[in-house]
């Protein structure tokens, strides 16, 4: 077993929690062959939906404002003993005086878990927060089917408070192989109290959670605006604007 140790350096624009990353990779046994298969079917009304919700062109739809609508999204799993419901969280940007913009904070994903309160019903009210950040998203991503990671989170680094809340995250194999189990403890010494939420996620749901990740991680990191921003007749100037762009000071050496 190789175990690999992150820490955090502190809170920065570009690491807005700080944290600590157990990630611990486990050496695959070898595996006995099994058969799968997988069944789909599809209703015959399926291409009139399909073609009824698919919009009549590319273009995005604005009210007469001609503002974007906020849009909320998420994803859940849920479970007979809890639920986890993911959102996503955009990035918060700076307005420099040439009129620009750059990154302040990156944004995140809000992992929520809330206990079972009966037969499919969930108590929201003592549901308990993790934010994964751009780096954390990232070891998500890479696990495999025998990997495990653990995040470690103290709300109130850098405070008079700090330590009295702890938050741990363990992701870790499920013995049978079936998929991982997510495992959420939180301490917090301000209101004595300790509470551990566990979710198994199945290999199809956690190849969603991994999917989902892939497509919003650049939107995270503000790289979709910078990608929309790009033109012609200005992409010299854009990168002469900026004052971390060590391009052009590297081929000119």
């Amino acid at each position: 077993m190789r175990n690999l140790v992150l820490s955090s350096p502190g809170l920065t624009f570009q690491n807005p929690c700080p944290f600590s990353v157990i990630y611990s990779l486990y050496s695959p046994k070898s595996p006995k062959p099994r058969t799968s298969s997988l069944k789909c079917s599809l209703s015959d009304n399926y291409g009139q939906q399909q073609q009824r919700f698919s919009p009549n062109n590319g273009s995005p739809y604005y009210p007469r404002s001609g503002v974007p609508p906020k849009v909320f999204v998420g994803h859940s799993i849920y479970k007979g003993k809890a639920v986890l419901h993911l959102e996503p969280r955009g990035p918060e940007f700076i307005s420099l005086e040439s009129g620009a913009f750059r990154i302040g904070k990156e944004g995140s994903v809000f992992l929520q878990f809330a206990p079972a309160s009966g037969t499919r019903s969930y108590d929201w009210d003592k549901k308990q927060v993790f934010s994964v950040s751009v780096t954390e998203i990232g070891t998500l991503m890479s696990l495999g089917a025998e990997d495990a990671c653990e995040f470690v989170h103290d709300p109130l680094m850098g405070k008079s408070d700090e330590g009295k809340v702890i938050k741990v995250l363990k992701v870790e194999p499920l013995s049978d192989g079936s998929g991982h189990l997510f495992h959420l403890n939180v301490i917090n010494k301000l209101i004595n109290m300790e509470e551990s939420i566990f979710i198994p996620v199945s290999r199809g749901e956690y190849a969603v959670l991994v999917s989902v990740f892939n497509f919003i991680l650049p939107y995270l990191m503000g790289w979709n605006t910078f990608a929309d921003s790009i033109r012609p007749q200005n992409t010299r100037r854009m990168n002469n604007a900026s004052p971390r762009s060590g391009v052009d000071y590297e081929w000119s050496r």
